[in-house]
């Protein structure tokens, strides 16, 4: 028989001699998000990581933290053109001024949805019918790179004004934020986030 995961068992994607990467794994990763501050850092990073790796990404979320107050779309929402020209010149964000309009014109159609929906949360769970979605991979191999879900997901955030969101984005987004469990069934996180899950209903 197969035994449960143990306790220090993870994807097989993740380099423990990368200490972002490995707790941002053993923390972040698969929680399921609830916050429209989270939700935006997470659009905004999967944005940025469009054709680039995620450690990278990892390396600059502080900068990027920094340069983008907090994750606060109200705040990015009202970035001018010389404040976009700025972040331009930023070594400690990936200077790409199409991520950068990106990030500035996604801050304001989240405004927008929030109109409609309450709170932009409301708006991302309705993808999943409101629970996250439980997958059994056993290896990483097995993990789609899109889904009918990140289809359908980025399909309505670009009719509503959203970029950098295609289908493959959307679900590393989804991952993310915890709209799927992509964990491995041996890993550690699996169980525990399971668990958490459970527990908050």
């Amino acid at each position: 028989m197969r035994s449960a995961a143990s306790p220090n068992k993870r994807c097989s994607w993740v380099n423990v001699d990368d200490p972002l990467l490995l707790e941002y794994h053993d923390r972040e990763w698969g929680v399921p998000v609830h916050s429209d501050h989270k939700h935006f850092e997470v659009l905004v990073l999967s944005g940025a990581q469009a054709g680039l790796n995620w450690s990278l990404v990892l390396k600059k979320r502080e900068g990027y933290r920094r340069a983008f107050d907090s994750f606060d779309p109200e705040r990015v929402a009202r970035y001018s053109e010389k404040q976009r020209r700025t972040l331009l010149a930023d070594p400690e964000i990936i200077r790409n001024r199409m991520k950068i309009e990106a990030a500035v014109a996604n801050a304001r159609a989240l405004l927008k949805v929030r109109e409609e929906f309450g709170d932009f949360d409301s708006y991302c769970w309705r993808f999943v019918d409101g629970q996250p979605k439980l997958n059994h991979w056993r290896a990483t191999g097995q993990i789609p790179s899109t889904s009918p879900e990140s289809e359908a997901f980025s399909k309505d955030l670009k009719r509503r004004g959203f970029s950098f969101v295609g289908p493959t984005v959307m679900y590393a987004y989804m991952q993310s934020a915890g709209l799927v469990n992509d964990h491995l069934v041996g890993c550690f996180r699996y169980r525990e986030i399971l668990g958490e899950v459970a527990h908050a209903h």
